[in-house]
C-alpha cells in the first residue's frame, strides 16, 4: 500500500511539472507569435511605404551634327619681336622716340656722342688725300722710270690702308646711330639722354604684331589630321564674346619627347594689335569633317572609374497610376563645347536626361520633375561679370 501511494505521489508530481511546462510553453509561444505578427505587419507597412520622390531638373538629348575640332591652349608670339641693344659704348646725345610708338624701317631710335670719331675721320681724311697724292707722283714717276716699282706698290697700299681707315670709321660712327631694323611697335622706354650706354645695353623692345602668331601643342595622334592652311579660331579672355580666324602656318618636324605633343604654329591678321605678345588664348582647329552627336549640358554626366553615366527619366505604370523614375545609363562621351557635352552612344534623341539633382538619386528611384532653374547650356557661354 505504502508503494502504490509512493507511486501516485510521484506520478502526481510529473504531472503537475508537465502542466507547468505546457502552460510555459503556451505563454512563450503566444508572446514569440504575437512579436512574429507585429514583425510582419512592421515589414508589410514598411513595404507599402514610398520614399518621397527626388526633386531633379531635366533636359533632352537634342541631335546635332558637330564640325571636328581640335583644342589647345596658346601663347601668342610676335610676328618679329626684339631688344634694341647698343652695339657699341657710348653717351646719348639724342633720343628720338617716346614709348609706345610706332616706327618704321630705318627710324633713328638713339644717337651717341661721335664728337671723338667725327674729329678722327677729319684727320684720315686729311692723311687720304696726301696718300692719293703721294700715289699720283708715284705713278708719274714710274712712267718715267725714275723711281722703283717697290716705291708704286708702297703708294698704292698706303692709300688703300687710309681709305680702309676711313670706312672703318665711318661704320663705327653709324653704329653709334641705333635705328629701327624694321616696322613696329616701340615698348617703355629704358633709357634717358645723356646716359651712358655700355655694349649690348638694352635701349628698348621693338615688336611687330601685325600678323601675330599663335604657338601650342597637340598629341602626337593628331598629327595625321594637321595640314597647313587649315582653318583656326582664337578666344582670349580680354576679349569676351569675340573670335579671331587664322590658319594654320606650320608645324614642328620633332614631337617633344617630355609631352609627346607636335608644336603647331597658326598666324591670325592682327591690323588694330588688339592680340598682344604674351597673351593665354584658346584656339580650335577646325577639321574639314563633322559627326552627328547629341548634345547635353555638361552638368548631366556623372564621371567614375567604371565609366561614365547619366539618368534617364522614363514613365512607369504600376497599381496605383503612373508615376516618373531615374534609370542610370552608361554613355560615350564626345568633345565638349562650353556648356555642352556631346554623347556618341547610349542615348536616343529626345530621352529626358537630369540635368540637377543627380547626386540624390538611385537607379529605379521616383523623381519630381522642376525645371524652373536649369544649368547652363550655351556653347559659347558668357560669364554675367566678364
Amino acid at each position: 500500500m505504502r508503494q502504490c501511494a509512493r507511486c501516485r505521489f510521484s506520478f502526481a508530481m510529473k504531472l503537475r511539472i508537465a502542466l507547468a511546462l505546457l502552460a510555459v510553453i503556451v505563454v512563450l509561444g503566444g508572446i514569440f507569435g504575437a512579436k512574429a505578427l507585429q514583425i510582419r505587419k512592421a515589414d508589410a507597412a514598411a513595404a507599402a511605404r514610398r520614399p518621397p520622390p527626388v526633386t531633379v531638373a531635366t533636359a533632352q538629348a537634342v541631335p546635332e551634327t558637330w564640325t571636328a575640332t581640335l583644342d589647345a591652349v596658346a601663347s601668342l608670339r610676335s610676328f618679329r619681336g626684339i631688344t634694341v641693344r647698343a652695339e657699341l659704348d657710348g653717351r646719348i646725345s639724342r633720343l628720338a622716340f617716346e614709348s609706345g610708338a610706332v616706327v618704321r624701317e630705318g627710324d633713328v631710335l638713339v644717337e651717341l656722342d661721335t664728337s671723338t670719331e667725327t674729329a678722327q675721320l677729319a684727320g684720315l681724311e686729311a692723311q687720304a688725300r696726301l696718300a692719293a697724292l703721294s700715289l699720283d707722283r708715284a705713278r708719274e714717276l714710274r712712267r718715267t722710270g725714275t723711281n722703283t716699282p717697290a716705291d708704286l706698290d708702297f703708294a698704292e697700299n698706303t692709300a688703300q690702308q687710309s681709305l680702309a681707315a676711313i670706312e672703318v670709321l665711318r661704320a663705327t660712327i653709324a653704329k653709334k646711330r641705333i635705328v629701327a631694323p624694321f616696322s613696329g611697335r616701340l615698348g617703355i622706354r629704358g633709357v634717358n639722354p645723356g646716359q651712358f650706354l655700355n655694349k649690348g645695353d638694352a635701349v628698348v623692345e621693338l615688336e611687330s604684331a601685325d600678323p601675330i602668331y599663335a604657338d601650342f601643342g597637340l598629341p602626337q595622334q593628331e598629327l595625321t589630321r594637321l595640314q597647313p592652311g587649315l582653318e583656326v579660331r582664337l578666344q582670349a579672355d580680354a576679349y569676351p564674346g569675340r573670335t579671331f580666324t587664322g590658319k594654320v602656318e606650320t608645324t614642328s618636324p620633332r614631337v617633344r619627347d617630355d609631352t609627346r605633343n607636335v608644336a603647331v604654329r597658326a598666324v591670325f591678321p592682327n591690323p588694330a594689335e588688339a592680340l598682344r605678345p604674351g597673351m593665354f588664348a584658346r584656339v580650335s582647329v577646325i577639321l574639314p569633317e563633322s559627326s552627328a552627336v547629341l548634345v547635353l549640358p555638361a552638368s548631366a554626366i556623372t564621371y567614375s572609374p567604371y565609366g561614365d553615366s547619366v539618368y534617364v527619366v522614363e514613365t512607369e505604370t504600376t497599381p496605383e497610376g503612373t508615376r516618373e523614375v531615374a534609370r542610370q545609363r552608361f554613355v560615350e562621351v564626345g568633345p565638349r563645347r562650353g556648356d555642352q557635352t556631346s554623347i556618341r552612344k547610349g542615348l536616343n534623341p529626345g530621352d529626358r536626361v537630369v540635368v540637377a539633382g543627380q547626386m540624390k538619386l538611385r537607379s529605379g528611384a521616383a523623381v519630381r520633375i522642376d525645371n524652373s532653374i536649369l544649368p547652363g547650356n550655351e556653347a559659347a557661354p558668357k560669364p554675367a561679370e566678364s
